[in-house]
């Protein structure tokens, strides 16, 4: 089972929880031993799995990229304009694997499911795949 979820950012970079989502799709299964995979078809968007309980935590991430991958910069070829974005998603990947035990995704105590967008706000889509096993 392949289930699409659309999601509309809001802002130029972000990070949006998604692990309700990826619960529900995982409940409505019933499998009870496998992987669920989050997969972005997006080159400038992606998807991560990190501290879910403080939102300082996803702040710091977003200010670093920024600091470290600046929206404008001279040595830029990329002539949409976006490299930055490019650079982020392909830093945070366009997918995570999670173990799915007792019919419940084994994340740790603190971990919450990210889309992370990098060059919104936009549209966008993301694909979460149940398999047993």
């Amino acid at each position: 089972m392949i289930e699409k979820y659309s999601i509309n950012t809001n802002k130029q970079s972000e990070m949006i929880h998604i692990t309700h989502k990826v619960r529900q799709a995982v409940q409505k299964t019933g499998i009870q031993e496998g992987i669920a995979v989050i997969y972005c078809p997006h080159t400038t968007a992606g998807i991560t799995i990190n501290e879910g309980a403080d939102p300082d935590v996803v702040h710091d991430i977003l200010m670093k990229f920024d600091k470290i991958f600046p929206w404008k910069d001279k040595d830029y070829l990329h002539a949409e304009g976006n490299s930055a974005a490019h650079i982020k998603a392909s830093c945070m990947g366009s997918s995570n694997t999670i173990p799915i035990t007792g019919g419940q995704l084994l994340l740790g105590t603190w971990q919450s499911i990210y889309f992370c967008e990098f060059d919104g706000p936009r549209h966008r889509t993301y694909y979460v795949k149940v398999m047993e096993g």
